[in-house]
């Protein structure tokens, strides 16, 4: 699928054609366009950084410059059909404040996140004493843009705790593959965990 990241095309198979999507903190505006070539989406995303809104734009993607933590006032009730938060969960200042206003403007919301109780980060953390360094996790800690990382089971248990219903649910390992280990135990073997949410959905019944 193009380049998109493997969250990326998993939530890609999620979203019906013909729906209306917001993308929040949409990057390069990738995502949007493939979605709009395959599946007929009418996009939209925001997007903070400069260059990225330029590359949006060359795409012919619709874009709007601005802070996701300024949340989506301008939007009204179930406007779109899904809202898209992928790989970006860990980087607003307030999760349950997105997460809320997510679910607010969108029927659905899809969420990809880091796992940082993957076995590789507690072997660092554990037998290292540092700041762990990984694919998923590639900063250093004094210039790092994620400020509330989470593992798998911590982001299941505040979506529990909130009345988030998690429709489906995919994980991944560092080899860009599922298998036995990481569908038994996401937590440990996982480093990526993609999420389809709701609200007030009696349509959908969890898998």
């Amino acid at each position: 699928m193009s380049n998109l990241r493997l969250d990326q095309q998993q939530l890609v198979n999620w979203i019906k054609p013909n729906s209306k999507v917001l993308d929040l903190g949409c990057g390069n505006g990738e995502l949007l366009a493939y979605l709009a070539k395959h599946k007929q989406v009418q996009g939209y995303g925001l997007e903070i950084d400069d260059a990225n809104v330029v590359s949006c734009i060359e795409k012919g993607v619709n874009v709007i410059q601005r802070d996701i933590d300024a949340g989506l006032s301008e939007f009204e009730k179930d406007f779109f059909d899904y809202v898209i938060l992928s790989q970006t969960i860990q980087a607003v200042r307030s999760p349950e404040k997105t997460l809320s206003e997510m679910l607010r403007v969108g029927c659905k919301g899809i969420v990809t996140l880091p796992n940082l109780g993957h076995w590789r980060i507690r072997m660092q953390m554990g037998l290292g004493g540092k700041t762990p360094l990984t694919a998923e996790f590639p900063h250093s800690w004094y210039d790092t843009p994620n400020i509330h990382v989470c593992t798998i089971d911590d982001f299941e248990n505040f979506c529990q705790n909130k009345n988030v219903k998690i429709v489906r649910k995919k994980a991944f390992g560092s080899s860009h593959k599922s298998g036995l280990l990481i569908d038994t135990f996401p937590n440990v073997f996982a480093t990526t965990a993609v999420y389809k949410l709701c609200r007030n959905c009696p349509d959908e019944k969890p898998e």
